[in-house]
């Protein structure tokens, strides 16, 4: 793979940063569409689609540097050299959140229909931000043994994945439900029966497929709650999911959406 997808003099485009630039304005794109159809104000809606981007990636940079926290305390200015890899999703989807909720009210938008119109966006952008791991070689998979025909051999010196060893492509696995997670959000945007309703099941589709994606990691960066069994993701996955079921409860029986 290639990390780095230009190099000019000193200057580097790394692919892992440019996947994510292509993701979010993919993403930005549907939320501004979306937005006309549901009577939101666009403008706004993108401000505040930028802001979640912001706080996504201070949530998602700050966890990722937690599971490293002795290797940035010797190397402090590597801590904002996140365009090279290295965001952890949850850390990512809580800072998202939280910058929704924070700035839907300083814009007076309503929260859970922003939130939930910018589901879709999430999803694909996640999709672009996980081939921007597989370039970038971050997030690798397990060994394959024996070798399957789909397994992937990183040889790029600049590559976070051990060279020279048939992996899972644990990256793509995830891509690939992200994209499914987009197709089925996408799909129920107009079609939802209560507000809320495509964030929970962001929640339910996402911790589903990364507790699956989880067995075939082979990075240990996260770490585990039981070591082997249970990845420190998993066991998020398994908090996102109960909370998802307690919020489908309540959100369904307080906002239902009526249609004549």
């Amino acid at each position: 793979m290639h990390p780095q997808l230009l190099k000019i003099g000193s200057i580097t485009l790394h692919t892992y940063g440019f996947m994510i630039v292509v993701g979010f304005l993919i993403g930005l794109y549907l939320v501004y569409r979306q937005a006309k159809v549901e009577g939101l104000d666009q403008e706004r809606m993108v401000d505040l689609s930028f802001w979640g981007l912001a706080m996504g990636l201070v949530g998602g940079r700050t966890f990722y540097i937690l599971t490293r926290f002795e290797y940035f305390l010797d190397h402090p200015l590597e801590i904002f050299a996140f365009w090279e890899g290295g965001l952890v999703f949850y850390g990512g989807f809580l800072g998202g959140v939280a910058g929704f909720y924070f700035f839907s009210k300083r814009y007076k938008l309503p929260t859970l229909k922003a939130m939930d119109l910018a589901v879709p966006s999430l999803a694909i952008a996640h999709f672009f931000g996980r081939l921007g791991c597989f370039f970038a070689g971050c997030c690798f998979g397990k060994p394959c043994t024996p070798e399957l025909p789909w397994s992937i051999v990183f040889k790029d010196p600049n590559s976070l994945a051990p060279p020279g060893i048939p992996l899972h492509p644990a990256q793509l696995y995830d891509a690939a439900n992200a994209l499914i997670i987009f197709a089925v959000t996408f799909f129920l945007r107009n079609r939802k029966k209560f507000t809320g309703q495509l964030l929970v099941v962001y929640m339910f589709m996402y911790s589903i497929g990364r507790s699956i994606v989880e067995i075939y990691r082979g990075d240990t960066i996260r770490g585990f709650v039981i070591d082997p069994w249970l990845s420190t993701s998993q066991f998020l996955s398994i908090i996102t999911f109960g909370v998802g079921i307690y919020l489908w409860k309540y959100w369904s029986k307080k906002y239902p959406i009526v249609r004549k």
